[in-house]
């Protein structure tokens, strides 16, 4: 079968990305906010998997106020593609990195205080205050807010950086039904607010992600974070039950491959590494030209699935570092056999999902797509 799209062309696996599906899921989010709350799209990690590249500039098309990176490499690799709106990096920052920071345009996290006594070294610099209000991860606890308070009262006739945010992250927002610890994070957040505020400061005050921007909207403050649901993909299925008729998300991304090789096996015959998998009877299996390195992760060996012909073709034995073996013994509906060309997808359409992959192998959506080997050619349509 020829492949219909030409950019595909010469290409063994290569990534979809649905623009129109992009631009869905960023209107359904700023529908849910008022329009004094602004709205950053986190595009860390490759943008989950998306193309940081092209997602940011997308992003950007449509409106969005802010960026969110991981690190000083990410911001400026978006500065450099020409990218002009707000970049906060999310991540930890490393001191001698401090200065391209400055010299980008980009906006820093700063969680320790060997970091913020850094800051009086620097003129323009812009930075965001990371507040531990319960996940104990990045970030100062409630306590030490007194303590940064006074660093930067201290310093503030010599301190030419800018306190541009404050924010917080909710460790347990995908649960709905259990909002108590969410709101217990946010109330702790308000107070230090308030001392900030009482200390005369204005920051951006951001707190809630995806699923805090879903669930909780008391939480949406000045500015929302929003990640996965970018790509339309839930934060979690109890979030999804809840909130997917009020916020229809639509999954941005596809994966595909092609049919490499076709054959006959006997009966009783074992398949790849270690012949996991016998057949139980005489089969024709098709070879496809991915496997881990590529994203396709090895718990999937024996009960993954793939589509081909609009028919599932189940994964046999042992996923391969660059290779996948299926079964393709029954024809489709049509009566069509499956012949080497054939488009194959393995996330996508009428096949499997990023959820259903990430139940599977016992992990989740996020892990899925993020791991999708950046090599990969992504293709927005």
């Amino acid at each position: 079968m020829t492949q219909e799209n030409l950019k595909t062309d010469g290409l063994r696996t290569w990534i979809e990305i649905d623009e129109q599906k992009v631009a869905h899921n960023y209107r359904a989010f700023r529908s849910l906010l008022s329009k004094q709350t602004k709205l950053m799209s986190v595009v860390k990690s490759n943008a989950y998997g998306h193309d940081i590249y092209q997602f940011a500039k997308l992003q950007e098309k449509l409106g969005a106020d802010w960026l969110g990176v991981d690190s000083i490499v990410e911001g400026e690799a978006l500065r450099e593609a020409g990218i002009k709106i707000p970049i906060l990096v999310l991540g930890y920052t490393l001191p001698e990195k401090f200065a391209e920071a400055e010299k980008y345009n980009l906006s820093l996290t700063i969680s320790t205080f060997e970091n913020l006594e850094l800051l009086k070294n620097f003129q323009n610099l812009k930075f965001h205050i990371k507040i531990d209000s319960g996940m104990h991860r990045q970030g100062f606890l409630p306590k030490q807010i007194e303590q940064v308070l006074e660093i930067l009262t201290a310093n503030s006739s010599s301190l030419k950086a800018t306190f541009e945010g404050i924010y917080t992250h909710f460790a347990a927002a995908k649960n709905p039904a259990f909002p108590s610890e969410t709101r217990a994070q946010l109330n702790l957040f308000l107070e230090v607010i308030k001392k900030v505020a009482d200390a005369g400061f204005s920051p951006i005050r951001h707190a809630a992600a995806t699923s805090g921007t879903i669930v909780f909207p008391e939480a949406h403050l000045d500015l929302v974070r929003i990640g996965i649901g970018a790509y339309g993909l839930y934060p979690s299925r109890e979030v999804q039950a809840g909130f997917a008729e009020k916020l229809n998300l639509q999954p941005a991304l596809s994966w595909k491959s092609i049919v490499g090789e076709v054959k006959n096996i006997p009966a009783g015959e074992g398949i790849g590494y270690d012949f996991t998998e016998k057949l139980a009877q005489a089969g024709k299996i098709a070879i496809i030209p991915i496997g881990y390195w590529h994203g396709y992760s090895r718990s999937l060996s024996s009960i993954g699935s793939v589509l081909i012909n609009q028919q599932k073709a189940k994964v046999l034995g042992r996923v391969s570092m660059d290779m996948l073996i299926v079964d393709v013994s029954n024809p489709s509906a049509d009566g069509e056999k499956v012949e080497v060309g054939d488009t194959v997808t393995l996330i996508g359409e009428n096949g499997a999902s990023a959820d259903d992959l990430a139940l599977l192998s016992g992990t989740v959506n996020y892990e899925i797509v993020t791991r999708l080997n950046p090599l990969i050619k992504r293709i927005y349509n």
